[in-house]
């Protein structure tokens, strides 16, 4: 008789699947890069998904040069503010703030989101500069935030505050040019261009606490198995040894509301023209786009109005700096 066999439902790879710290991702890793200054994130929000058509560029394609239709999801990407700058050290223990220096002009919005020091202290900036002549400075990191304020299909006002690493150049060269972006508005062609290939972070649409089928994808018990007409129920929670339920036994818990990240989108439109990508209707649950705003190939995690970060890709191995030619972008309603 043949044996009977399948593999595993649901990655472990993503576990404990608990609920995110914070709707704000972070990231814990960032790409190698070698040049003149730079940094290394942005954020927006997302409005809501749509399709374009454009020629298909990719070599190895079967319909290259060929018109294709490309789901993408557009983010409202407003320009990001730089209210401080902050060192960082390592030792045995790890990586940790080693000094920060406050730009002198503090939004007042970002009240509402944390205490800004009322004095900067003029002595950090000779004590970030004597570090790193010391060669005990192994990072520098802008501290930003996002402008929601200047949205109409985000309810929020108060900014979302983030970390972006500064790359390229020695240590001095990051910490005066995260110094000199105090007070400027900062756009998404700073960071990214289009056609680059970039990964997005957001924390996932959250659906509550779910039984082991529908959050593992266990399969439904027989009924000759099952007592009491529990069909949804796991078999059994595991071997007698070890004498206790092990992590791996799929159960109820939480679903969604997960922070994920999704590797190598591709920018395909960059736009300050929101009458080229608004549907009929404006977008279902956002409304419309009134500023400037990015087409990102395929879909991004969490519903509309969430948070995107988003970065240089770290492990891009589709080097295209072909400028994606798009001939068509629908406008059709999306309210069905």
């Amino acid at each position: 008789m043949v044996e009977i066999t399948r593999p595993r439902r649901g990655s472990l790879a993503y576990s404990p699947r608990k609920r995110a710290k914070s709707q704000v991702p972070k990231y814990k890793s960032w790409p190698e890069y070698e040049g003149e200054p730079k940094l290394q994130g942005f954020a927006g929000y997302k409005a809501g998904m749509t399709h374009i058509i454009m020629v298909d560029d990719r070599k190895t394609s079967p319909s290259v040069g060929k018109d294709i239709t490309v789901p993408v999801t557009v983010i409202e990407v407003p320009p990001m503010k730089v209210v401080a700058v902050r060192a960082y050290c390592a030792d045995t223990y790890g990586s940790h703030a080693f000094s920060e220096v406050w730009s002198e002009n503090v939004d007042s919005a970002l009240s509402e989101r944390i205490t800004a020091p009322k004095k900067n202290n003029p002595e950090s900036v000779e004590k970030i500069r004597a570090a790193i002549a010391a060669g005990t400075v192994t990072d520098i990191f802008a501290l930003m935030y996002t402008q929601p304020v200047m949205l109409t299909g985000v309810p929020k006002k108060v900014p979302d505050l983030m970390e972006v690493r500064v790359a390229g150049g020695d240590m001095a060269a990051r910490f005066d040019f995260a110094l000199g972006l105090f007070g400027a508005d900062i756009d998404i062609e700073s960071i990214s261009t289009l056609g680059q290939y970039v990964d997005v972070t957001a924390v996932t649409t959250g659906k509550g606490t779910n039984g082991p089928v529908k959050l593992w994808g266990t399969p439904l018990r027989k009924s000759k198995h099952s007592r009491q007409g529990k069909l949804r129920h796991i078999g059994n929670l595991g071997p007698w040894h070890p004498h206790h339920v092990r992590w791996q036994v799929p159960q109820m818990g939480q679903m969604g509301y997960h922070q994920r990240t999704e590797f190598n989108k591709r920018i395909l439109k960059v736009s300050t023209s929101p009458e080229e990508i608004n549907p009929e209707g404006g977008f279902v649950k956002y409304g419309l786009v009134r500023g400037k705003y990015i087409a990102i190939k395929g879909s991004v995690p969490g519903p509309n109005k969430r948070l995107i970060r988003i970065r240089p890709a770290i492990r891009n191995n589709e080097a295209n700096d072909l400028v994606p030619v798009v001939s068509y972008v629908s406008t059709k309603s999306k309210q069905g």
